[in-house]
């Protein structure tokens, strides 16, 4: 009822009586205050933003804000909001724009923590865009940050508002502009003139905080703040969260980057190098997605089921009835193992009933073993991200309780089972409390593990069950009097090392069975060359990474004391330095590449030779040769892996291209 009687809401709604309806106030700031009305003619919803009545009497700034308003409105991006009128009425400067329904990336932040680094990616690449769009128009934003980017309900597209009307009040408003210091670049910090570099530097701030949940800079007032954005060098993100991202954070330093030129050119570039930074998730077709799926849900339902193995062997044998015989004892023992074992055969029956039906739409198991695969990549992404880091103190004693209370119960048990004849009620009631103590722990550590996590248990061994000899045998089981399979509407994406693996896998496993014999060492001579080529090809990327961020086409102009050091200099060894690590990561990034064409090469000739074996026009002979060439590659790959942690170091924070900076002088 507050918005009702506000004094700006009565005068804004007489102004605009019988063309907009006033309904509630959305927020207010220094800027002014927002409300959502109803357009009366379209009869769709509105936001009205009203600029503060003190700004408005200052003279100069209503014709310029009118005239930057009016500028904005011109903008018709999929990432900006639209401004669908600029009005002046009586004392009153107001524009109206399209309501979108959602939070801004303030209040998403404020209420959930940091975004993950494929939602962070995503909002940065839709913000390039709208700031790459306004630059080339001339207008820049001149205030970005995260209460000025809608997420909008539904799809989550990042909308980028008060284009360009922002600067044209803080600018002209004395000193307004200190409120929003958290993100200002240096040259608008330094009162210089500013262009879209500017808004680059600010979403980098923007997208340091969304991504590790604190900002590059941090002070007690806003003149600490300012005086730090002039001076000091913003840390890599990868120092605040190492398991970002190498690409991802690499752009955001970018951004970051205290001289213009340093940064990237322009809003476009930008929303290219974010776009190659995350690997996106590999689209799988429905079926498989849902053959994926389908039965995670009932994780939880398993715990449950044998949490209470031990609380029912201690509620049957502790003592919380004195009325069981030896007999009784027994009979619940023989009860426990039956409820033991049943949610392992339902589930066995459930993923071979869902196999089937995968493959009766044409599929196979190959696509099976592909999902799972990148499942447990992305999975081995989240909990770096999410739980890599150290645990608190509070964590790390829940789980050696947890520990604790669960190898008791478990020996309960275990004695209960081998010596059934023998069991006490003490050792009942000693399964019961553990079990209980177990099951209230192991739930307070799926909120906080009190451990470094990056690998789910679950999700690794699915990977090495689908691997295995034993998904072969399911297959066949599932196969069983199951018609000719139909063409799949859509293919699973497959890495050409492992295309070429898994047609290898298949020629080998339809030669007759002396053949697999003699080559049995086939199988995982393929494995180790697939790995060492997937290996190889995320070296190349993330050496292809670093170079990106050096920026090469900075170097030559970068500032005219730079491009005239004096042999000696500061500026000169920079200069060298960084031709010298350009250098390095080229011959690096080429000598990757070079194995991993390798890898690949050795994969397609074993590929050959089974297509040759099978066609009878090929020998045994011949794939011994391939494999002893492969076996001595594997060895060449084992010592290219020292090479690869070599590289890991290479590009840890602070050592890498994107994060030299060339010496600035001291500006007082």
């Amino acid at each position: 009822m507050a918005d009702l009687v506000a004094p700006e809401f009565v005068l804004l709604q007489q102004a605009v009586i019988g063309r907009y309806s006033l309904e509630r106030e959305l927020g207010r700031g220094g800027m002014g205050v927002v409300f959502l009305a109803r357009d009366v003619a379209l009869d769709r919803p509105v936001a009205i933003k009203l600029l503060p009545p003190a700004l408005a009497l200052r003279p100069g700034l209503k014709g310029r804000f009118l005239a930057e308003a009016r500028t904005a409105a011109k903008l018709s991006q999929p990432n900006i909001v639209p401004i669908h009128s600029v009005e002046e009425v009586a004392d009153l400067v107001f524009f109206v724009m399209a309501y979108v329904e959602g939070e801004t990336l303030g209040e998403r932040l404020r209420g959930k923590g940091p975004l993950t680094p494929n939602e962070a990616a995503r909002m940065l690449q839709e913000v390039a865009w709208a700031l790459g769009y306004a630059h080339g128009r001339g207008v820049v934003h001149r205030d970005i940050k995260p209460d000025n980017i809608m997420l909008e309900r539904g799809s989550g597209r990042a909308i980028v508002m008060d284009f360009g009307i922002a600067g044209a009040a803080t600018s002209a408003s004395g000193g307004e502009v200190l409120g929003t210091a958290q993100y200002i670049s240096p040259e608008q910090a330094n009162g210089d003139p500013v262009d879209g570099r500017s808004d680059l530097y600010s979403l980098g701030a923007v997208a340091f905080l969304a991504l590790t949940g604190r900002l590059p800079f941090e002070a007690d007032d806003p003149s600490s703040l300012l005086a730090m954005h002039i001076t000091k060098t913003a840390p890599p993100v990868l120092s605040v969260s190492p398991g970002l991202p190498r690409k991802l954070a690499q752009a955001v330093d970018r951004c970051l980057a205290k001289g213009p030129a340093d940064r990237f050119p322009d809003g476009e570039a930008l929303a290219e190098a974010v776009g190659v930074s995350v690997e996106r998730a590999r689209e799988m077709p429905v079926p498989v997605r849902l053959w994926l799926t389908k039965g995670q849900e009932s994780r939880l339902a398993y715990l449950i089921w044998y949490a209470g193995i031990g609380v029912g062997f201690g509620f049957s044998v502790g003592g919380l009835t004195f009325m069981l015989t030896q007999s009784t004892t027994l009979a619940t023992l023989a009860g426990i193992k039956a409820y033991a074992l049943t949610p392992i055969t339902l589930h066995a029956a459930n993923r071979l009933w869902r196999l089937r039906r995968l493959l009766a739409q044409g599929y196979a198991v190959d696509d099976a073993r592909i999902a799972v695969r990148d499942a447990a990549e992305r999975r081995r992404e989240e909990l770096t991200y999410e739980y890599g880091g150290e645990p608190p103190i509070w964590a790390k004693v829940i789980r050696k309780l947890m520990i604790a209370s669960g190898t008791t119960a478990i020996g309960a048990v275990g004695v209960a089972f081998l010596f059934p004849y023998s069991t006490t009620v003490e050792l009942g009631v000693t399964a019961l409390i553990s079990g209980i103590m177990w099951l209230g722990t192991a739930s307070l550590q799926t909120i906080r593990p009190g451990r470094r996590i990056t690998k789910d248990l679950g999700a690794e061994l699915r990977v090495k069950f689908w691997n295995s000899r034993f998904a072969k045998w399911f297959e066949k089981i599932a196969k069983l009097g199951l018609k000719k399979s139909a063409i799949p509407m859509e293919l699973t994406y497959r890495p050409t090392e492992l295309a070429i693996s898994l047609a290898a896998d298949a020629l080998f496993e339809s030669l007759p069975k002396d053949q697999r014999k003699e080559l049995k060492e086939l199988p995982s001579v393929m494995e180790r060359l697939q790995r060492d080529a997937t290996l190889m090809r995320r070296t190349v990327d993330d050496l292809g990474g670093a170079l990106a961020g050096l920026g090469e086409q900075n170097d030559a102009g970068r500032s005219s004391a730079l491009a005239g050091a004096a042999p000696g200099s500061a500026g000169a060894q920079f200069v060298g330095t960084r031709a010298k690590l350009r250098a390095d990561l080229v011959t690096k990034r080429d000598e990757a590449a070079g194995r991993l064409a390798d890898a690949v090469a050795a994969l397609e000739n074993i590929r050959l030779s089974l297509l040759r074996l099978k066609a009878g026009t090929g020998t045994v002979g011949d794939l011994t040769g391939d494999l002893t060439a492969a076996r001595a590659l594997n060895q060449s790959m084992e010592r290219a892996a020292e090479a690869r942690e070599e590289v890991e170091r290479f590009l840890k924070p602070g050592r890498n291209a994107g994060h030299l900076t060339p010496p600035e002088p001291h500006r007082v």
